[in-house]
């Protein structure tokens, strides 16, 4: 399976989400982004205005953390957040779920997580909302409930992983999100996916969107 420079970039979320992000480095990311065509630019709450100002006339989408990186803020402060990252100019959103109380069997209230976020499309209905599920730390069962109430929640997106814990995003994992969600629903994978060769395995596994911080060198190494 191949794919092309062009089509890759567009399902690239070009990501900078570490503590230590400089606004230098945002730029930097932004700048990339479009040059190279990405879909998308993911940064932390507080450089999501930055960004938005630094791709604004572009086809790329700025897209802000929630409850990053281990999902445990209260449901309604996940929500604000989020509704403020959308005044800010994100598009976008990729939250970090309650993993927490998935692991408790509170289903019920992993999925009131979840719907306390996907709630910002009240402000617009295109908004994308992706949900961390951190594969790495979930038995294959609780991946399968989990991608189950994302759906049920009304995200656009079930995503593998943060990429902080564990091995990340596999191929496995990805072959199972996709099972699970049906073939409507987004899947994105992220959390080591450093080359080209890694993203194309994804691609082939079932996700249609990827997440990492080396977009540019993927893209340039692509044939």
């Amino acid at each position: 399976m191949a794919v092309s420079k062009e089509e890759l970039a567009k399902i690239l979320d070009s990501t900078l989400v570490k503590a230590t992000a400089t606004k230098d480095e945002v730029k930097r990311l932004c700048l990339e982004a479009v040059q190279l065509g990405f879909g998308c630019v993911v940064v932390n709450p507080t450089y999501v205005g930055l960004a938005t100002s630094l791709v604004k006339g572009t086809s790329v989408k700025v897209c802000s953390t929630v409850g990053f990186p281990f999902g445990v803020a209260l449901p309604e402060i996940k929500a604000l957040e989020a509704v403020k990252a959308v005044e800010d100019g994100a598009s976008e959103l990729d939250m970090v779920a309650n993993l927490g109380a998935l692991k408790s069997g509170d289903l019920e209230l992993f999925k009131l997580d979840v719907a306390a976020v996907v709630d910002v499309k009240r402000i617009s209905k295109d908004i994308i909302v992706k949900v961390i599920i951190e594969t790495p730390l979930l038995t294959t069962e609780e991946k399968i409930t989990a991608c189950k109430i994302v759906k049920d929640a009304g995200a656009d997106f079930v995503k593998t992983s943060t990429g902080l814990f564990g091995v990340g995003a596999t191929v496995e994992d990805v072959q199972l999100m996709r099972r699970t969600v049906g073939k409507f629903m987004g899947v994105k994978a992220a959390g080591g996916i450093r080359t080209y060769n890694d993203a194309v395995a994804m691609i082939k596994a079932g996700a249609n969107r990827i997440g990492t911080s080396t977009a540019a060198a993927i893209v340039r190494s692509a044939p």
